[in-house]
């Protein structure tokens, strides 16, 4: 079967949690089936600056189409209008006006799709809020695969999108809590599709034994990995750990494995460590007490299901109902919605291992039932056969 993915990002220069799952899942379908990315030559989806090459070329068995972007965002432009539809009454022609300064504005992707959408048996187009998304979805609906990515935030409850979850042959959710929340917002709840998530590509060397001395991590630690931001849960996070740290005097460091612009005074306690290749990432969280994950929006969470790959526990936060019914679903963590519960979750943690490693496990085994590679590609060839079929609903 030939398929194409639509993506506003993509390539291993690119962070992003969505980026990176539909590469990993372009790769592996690649093995399978003949998979065409047809994206744009951003790297940053804050300014959306041309970066990389326009063109062709082959990448792990998966042939990337690049387009370049018809203009950069402009903050003094974009800023007012996202302040407006997400916060105050607005008309439907300022949320149009949000989705052209939003981006990433590429006419020469849609136009190459509109000209090629027959050759593809199927179209899987990631993360629904994007220009990309949006307009490129309507080339084709009875042969488009959504995979939303969507969290629990304002931008999902504009009217732009509430007729758009309509469109395509089927949806690959990321949850069943992301599945409730696009059915809510929808009013339908028979929405074709099913929840797919992702599977996790582990490097062939993970060197847990070398990680302390590479790092520079001794002692216990607790681990977050992701953007180091406020919006992230990060200073929250930090705010809590320290006061536990000072009320406890425990002996334990927060590592911050990532980078973000918020500014915070590091001490014994808190250190950034950066961002870090995969295989150190790992190692990290294997060695770690436990992985925290502070966001109260997420459609997923990669880094979760990265822990417990690693057998690790988790300590999220319960205001993200898709984070609280994964950590419910496994019995592999423990979840915190103030700080007293923060606090009283790390006493459990650190105070017995034999509880925390029994968690790990527990999560691992979840983790190998629902997101081994071979589930999720059985699950994305049943949607692409709906697909393939013209829609999954009648």
């Amino acid at each position: 079967m030939r398929v194409a993915f639509v993506v506003q990002r993509y390539g291993p220069e690119v962070v992003g949690g969505a980026e990176l799952h539909c590469r990993w899942v372009a790769e592996h379908l690649a093995e399978r089936h003949e998979v065409d990315v047809l994206t744009t030559t951003a790297t940053d989806y804050l300014s959306w600056k041309n970066v990389l090459e326009p063109g062709t070329s082959q990448r792990n068995g998966v042939t990337v189409r690049r387009f370049p972007v018809a203009r950069e965002r402009d903050i003094d432009r974009f800023d007012p209008v996202a302040n407006k539809v997400c916060f105050f009454e607005h008309t439907d022609a300022e949320e149009r006006a949000w989705l052209e300064e939003h981006g990433p504005v590429c006419p020469r992707l849609l136009a190459w799709l509109r000209e090629h959408e027959s050759e593809y048996e199927a179209v899987i187009f990631f993360s629904y809020r994007y220009w990309t998304t949006y307009f490129g979805l309507q080339v084709a609906p009875g042969k488009s695969i959504l995979v939303p990515t969507a969290e629990h935030d304002r931008v999902l409850y504009l009217r732009l999108f509430r007729d758009f979850y309509r469109l395509p042959a089927a949806i690959a959710f990321n949850s069943p809590e992301e599945r409730i929340l696009i059915e809510r917002v929808t009013g339908d709840e028979g929405l074709p599709g099913e929840v797919v998530g992702t599977g996790i590509n582990r490097p062939s060397v993970v060197p847990v034994g070398e990680v302390e001395t590479r790092l520079d991590l001794l002692g216990d630690y607790l681990v977050y990995v992701g953007r180091i931001e406020p919006e992230k849960g990060c200073a929250v996070m930090i705010d809590h750990f320290l006061r536990w740290q000072r009320e406890t005097r425990a002996n334990v460091t927060l590592a911050l494995l990532g980078r973000g612009t918020m500014s915070f005074s590091e001490n014994a306690h808190v250190r950034i460590m950066g961002v870090v290749p995969d295989e150190e990432k790992l190692a990290a969280i294997a060695r770690s007490r436990a992985l925290v994950m502070p966001s109260r929006h997420e459609s997923l969470s990669m880094v979760v299901l990265e822990a417990w790959m690693m057998e690790r526990p988790v300590l999220v936060n319960g205001d993200c109902e898709v984070l609280r019914g994964q950590v419910l679903r496994a019995d592999g963590g423990l979840y915190y919605r103030r700080y007293e519960e923060f606090a009283a979750s790390l006493d459990r943690l650190m105070g017995a291992p034999e509880l925390a490693d029994a968690l790990g496990r527990q999560g691992h085994a979840y983790f190998q039932e629902n997101y081994a590679w071979e589930r999720i590609m059985e699950k994305y060839e049943r949607l692409m056969g709906i697909a393939a079929g013209g829609g999954g609903r009648g």
